[in-house]
């Protein structure tokens, strides 16, 4: 497709005579440009959306969003469909015996010995009996090999959760009273059954609006928070039970005339053999195995210590049921409305923390994972938990990385680790009755030290300001004023981020580089120049009515504030076209195009043309549809920016050169075959432009300024 700089919406910019005059006197040197195809818009008049427009509308959508669901369950075999339900048979039909079982099970091996000392901790940090810590290691963990996707997360109690469910439960009942149990397992079956809710439904994406900024500070005080209240076991005295720093700080305050120094030196003893042997683990290979034997190494001194020293002022776990848990249907149902908004937020931890666990191993291990299977996956473990006196479980940060550091490739690992449960279950609990509380208490500090992530916060200052104002925020909230209202503050704020980014999307304001056909934003690029009577601007967002006033405000700003230091081409004193990439633009909304009619007549009545470059092919289905693309003009919509500013700038020469083409001498002073020449060189540079080949170095044979623009016709 050939366009000359005469084309049809000229004649709105200039007036008659100066038209004629410039038709008959300047060269019409053809530009070329890619035609842009326009969608068809049979199914709705091009004036609005009437019913057959509406139809249309509607059937798209459909079709978009089912097609694509529909052929996948065609292309669907037997096998697909029994791995869609049973995830655990993709790595069941392709496992290897000689090479997988061996370190499957090491690593089952390593992680169940892991988890029983960390169950019965983390259960005491809930405000539940040790042994309801054991349950929830054991039955889950072999329905979640059955459902889970993943093959290497380690699942069971945690001590995030653990805090969550203390938290809700302490102001409800007493941690002594049955009640206290029983809304711990009804807490679990209703997280199982909200995490299964959001994996069929798919809407695991609706937590991709909580920043890791505020994850990263929420985990961060908790982790504080935890460590706080287990100090009770080192201090021998009982403390407040508290989300909030304060009540915590003056509790042990207060206490402090009931202080005893056994297990003030027993368990900081006990904490630094744990962590020593953690960083020998993972910072010598061949002692990795120690960093999975700390917990069951201080259980074992500890009681060891006990058993021969028997201080009276060491508490200790006491007596604990023997044998596996029978079935029982959870209890006070009464209760459920008020354990919602901490069901919500351990789903929350489940998908932000578990399934994005789960994810990176899998990616280092080479195999897909669906994030809602695994969701669903997590959920049928806590429902069926809570039927067998489990409270919430999820995957566990530093069980799931000695799982994977151990070998593991499948989740016979797993299986593995809760027969390891079992064990201790049916034979070990009389052994656990002489285990010292301030050992546990170590236990959990050690797991919580890993949370505290200030490196995030001096990362945050270091790139993003703003990100790190919201982890701040959320960690003083969460610190002072308690986890609910922390979560909620800075769950808060980072919506207000993202909806004011969106509101004030980003916006530039493009330059041509030297030597291309490319147009970048010139504030990244200094060297990148402008035309004069020309600007061009790139809406870096969808366009919808919450950002179209910001987005007109700008547009309006650009065309009076100009920058001339930097600009080409002939002189004129405002601006005569905008020229809008939408390249970015995703999607637009009937605000967003009622506004571009208005900004249409609002620049029509100042002799200003917009153009259009590059829409995709969903924005353009809806400018045809609501008439903006007959509006405007169907000549002003391109493929490339290249190709408006081609158009664009032949116009403006043609508002320029009017008067001189009254003076037929101008013309006569160059014969023909110099005009001739003239032409072949702009023609053989334009092209040499568009094809990427043109240098800045001058021919042997045409003399080319490479800073001249080869778009305008040369003075003779």
């Amino acid at each position: 497709m050939e366009i000359t700089y005469a084309s049809p919406s000229s004649r709105n910019l200039l007036p008659s005579s100066t038209t004629t005059a410039s038709r008959s006197t300047m060269p019409a040197r053809p530009v070329k440009i890619i035609t842009l195809h326009h969608p068809d818009t049979t199914y709705g008049s091009p004036g609005g959306f009437g019913s057959s427009s509406s139809s249309y509308s509607s059937s798209f959508w459909y079709d978009s969003l089912f097609s694509g669901v529909r052929g996948k369950i065609k292309r669907m075999t037997l096998i697909d469909w029994i791995e869609m339900f049973l995830p655990c048979f993709r790595w069941i039909r392709t496992y290897r015996w000689r090479e997988y079982f061996q370190v499957d099970l090491m690593a089952g091996t390593t992680v169940g010995i892991m988890l029983v000392p960390q169950a019965m901790s983390y259960a005491k940090l809930a405000g539940l009996d040790p042994i309801y810590g054991l349950y929830s290691g054991f039955v889950p963990i072999f329905i979640y090999a059955i459902f889970g996707s993943s093959r290497q997360l380690a699942i069971g109690p945690v001590a995030l959760v653990s805090l969550l469910v203390s938290n809700v439960l302490s102001k409800i009942a007493d941690s002594s009273d049955a009640l206290y149990t029983e809304l711990a397992i009804l807490l679990a079956l209703m997280v199982g059954i909200l995490e299964c809710i959001m994996g069929l439904l798919k809407l695991g994406w609706l937590i991709r609006f909580i920043s890791h900024s505020v994850i990263s500070g929420f985990t961060t005080v908790s982790a504080i928070v935890i460590a706080l209240t287990q100090a009770k076991y080192f201090l021998g005295y009982e403390i407040d039970r508290s989300s909030e720093i304060v009540p915590i700080i003056k509790s042990i305050i207060a206490g402090a005339d009931q202080f005893s120094w056994p297990p003030f030196v027993m368990g900081p003893v006990i904490l630094a053999m744990i962590q020593t042997m953690k960083f020998l683990g993972k910072s010598r290979k061949h002692l990795k195995f120690l960093r999975a034997m700390g917990p069951l190494t201080a259980v074992v001194l500890g009681t060891t210590f006990v058993k021969i020293y028997h201080s009276p002022s060491i508490t200790l776990v006491g007596d604990i049921p023997q044998g596996i848990p029978g079935f029982s249907i959870p209890k006070s149902f009464q209760y459920a409305t008020s354990l919602i908004p901490t069901a919500f937020l351990i789903t929350g931890v489940a998908i932000l923390e578990s399934v994005g666990i789960a994810k990176a191993l899998a990616a280092k291990n080479g195999y897909e994972l669906y994030s809602n299977q695994e969701l669903f996956g997590l959920g049928v473990a806590n429902i069926f938990g809570s039927f067998f006196s489990a409270y919430p479980t999820t995957g566990s940060f530093s069980r799931s990385a000695v799982n994977h550091e151990s070998g593991a490739k499948t989740g016979l690992s797993g299986i593995i680790a809760g027969i390891i449960m079992c064990c201790a279950l049916m034979f070990l609990t009389p052994l656990f009755e002489y285990i010292p509380q301030c050992a546990l208490a170590a236990i959990v500090i050690s797991a919580v030290i890993s949370l505290v992530d200030y490196e995030e916060a001096i990362f945050l200052w270091r790139v993003d300001k703003k990100d790190f104002l919201l982890w701040t925020i959320t960690a003083t909230t969460t610190l002072f004023l308690g986890i609910e209202i922390g979560v909620l503050v800075g769950v808060g704020v980072s919506l207000a981020f993202v909806i004011h980014e969106s509101a004030n999307p980003h916006i530039a304001v493009l330059g041509r580089l030297p030597g291309t056909t490319v147009y970048r934003n010139i504030e990244q690029y200094p060297e990148a120049y402008t035309y004069n009577g020309i600007v061009i601007v790139r809406i870096d967002a969808p366009i919808y009515f919450a950002n179209i006033s910001y987005i007109k405000d700008r547009l309006r700003e650009y065309e009076v504030v100009i920058d001339k230091s930097a600009r080409r081409g002939p002189e004129v004193e405002r601006i005569y076209y905008v020229i809008l990439e939408m390249a970015p633009v995703t999607y637009i909304d009937s605000s967003a195009v009622q506004a571009l009619k208005d900004l249409h007549q609002e620049y029509k009545s100042r002799d200003i043309q917009i153009a259009i470059s590059n829409p995709n092919r969903e924005v353009l289905l809806t400018l045809s549809k609501s008439g903006v693309v007959e509006l405007i003009g169907k000549e002003w919509y391109f493929v490339r920016v290249h190709d408006a500013v081609q158009v664009c700038l032949q116009h403006v020469q043609s508002i320029t050169e009017s008067p001189k083409a009254s003076d037929p001498s101008h013309e006569g002073k160059a014969s023909f075959f110099q005009r001739l020449l003239k032409q072949r060189e702009e023609d053989l540079s334009v092209s040499e432009l568009e094809s990427g080949n043109k240098t800045n170095e001058p021919s042997d044979s045409m003399h080319i300024d490479p800073q001249l623009e080869p778009l305008l016709s040369r003075r003779s």
